[in-house]
C-alpha cells in the first residue's frame, strides 16, 4: 500500500467515525433542532413570539423531574467517553493533544473568563436584535420549578453542555480533521457550522452566534491545544444564562424579554 492509500483510507476510516461520532450526540441534535425551526416557521405565530427552551421539566412529580435531569445529564456524557476513547485507542493523549488537564490552571481559568466576557456580552446584544429582526425565538434558558435541587441541576447541565460541546465539537473533531489533512479554514469552517446548526431550533441569530463562537474557539484550540479554557468559558456562559434567569424576577425577565 503507498502513502497516498494510506491517507485515503485513513481519512475513509475517520470520516465514518465522525459522522457516527456526529449522529450519537450533537449530530443527532442538529437533525432535530433543523425539523424544531421548520416547525417553528410553518407556525402560525411568528417566530419571535414563540419560545424555545433548554432546561425543561421533564415531571410534575420533584423527585422523578430531579431523576430524569440527572439521568439525562449522565447520558448525554457517553459520547465525551467514547471519543476520548477512541484517541487514547489511537495513542492521541487527551492530556497532551487536548490539553484536558489541571496543569494550567491559572491559563485555563483567565482565558476562560476572558473569553466568556468577550462572547457573552455581544451575544446579548446579538440576542436583542434578532428577536427585533424576528429571526429568532424567545429564549428560555430553565422552565424547572424553584425546588432545593434546581440551582445545583442548572450548574451541572452547564457543565455537561460545556463539557460535551467542547470536547467533541472542538477539541476531537479538529483533531481528526487535522490528521486527516484538510486546511485550518476548512477546519474551523466545519466545526463553527456543526456548532451552530444544533442551535437551530433557537432561530438563525443563535445559528449565526453560536458559529461565530464556533470559529473563537476553534481558533483558540488551534493555538492553544487546550480545551480547558473553552470548557470554562462555556459553563460560565451557561451558568450566568441558566441560573440567573431561574433566579431572576419575573418582571425583569419580562424587561428584558429574554
Amino acid at each position: 500500500m503507498t502513502l497516498e492509500d494510506s491517507r485515503q483510507n485513513t481519512r475513509r476510516v475517520y470520516t465514518a467515525e465522525i459522522v457516527i461520532v456526529l449522529l450519537l450526540s450533537l449530530g443527532q441534535s442538529a437533525v432535530y433542532a433543523i425539523v424544531s425551526l421548520a416547525a417553528k416557521l410553518t407556525a402560525t405565530v411568528p417566530l419571535a413570539q414563540q419560545t424555545a427552551t433548554l432546561n425543561p421539566s421533564r415531571s410534575p412529580r420533584p423527585y422523578l423531574d430531579l431523576t430524569y435531569q440527572l439521568l439525562g445529564i449522565l447520558f448525554d456524557l457517553v459520547p465525551v467517553a467514547l471519543v476520548l476513547y477512541l484517541l487514547i485507542r489511537d495513542h492521541i493523549s487527551p492530556s497532551r493533544e487536548l490539553g484536558i488537564d489541571y496543569r494550567r490552571p491559572r491559563f485555563d481559568l483567565g482565558w476562560g473568563f476572558g473569553l466568556a466576557a468577550a462572547i457573552g456580552i455581544p451575544g446579548l446584544l446579538l440576542v436583542y436584535v434578532s428577536l427585533q429582526l424576528g429571526i429568532n425565538a424567545q429564549i428560555v434558558p430553565s422552565a424547572l420549578a424553584p425546588y432545593w435541587w434546581t440551582v445545583p441541576v442548572l450548574i451541572l447541565s452547564a457543565l455537561e453542555n460545556s463539557i460535551l460541546e467542547e470536547v467533541i465539537v472542538v477539541g476531537y473533531l479538529i483533531t481528526r480533521l487535522r490528521t486527516m489533512g484538510l486546511t485550518p479554514v476548512w477546519i474551523v469552517a466545519i466545526s463553527a457550522v456543526v456548532r451552530g446548526s444544533y442551535h437551530l431550533y433557537q432561530g438563525f441569530g443563535a445559528f449565526l452566534g453560536n458559529a461565530v463562537m464556533g470559529v473563537v474557539f476553534a481558533l483558540f484550540f488551534l493555538r492553544t491545544k487546550r480545551v480547558m479554557p473553552l470548557i470554562v468559558a462555556h459553563a460560565l456562559l451557561d451558568i450566568t444564562a441558566f441560573v440567573g434567569y431561574q433566579l431572576l424576577p419575573d418582571d425583569w425577565l419580562s424587561w428584558l424579554r429574554v
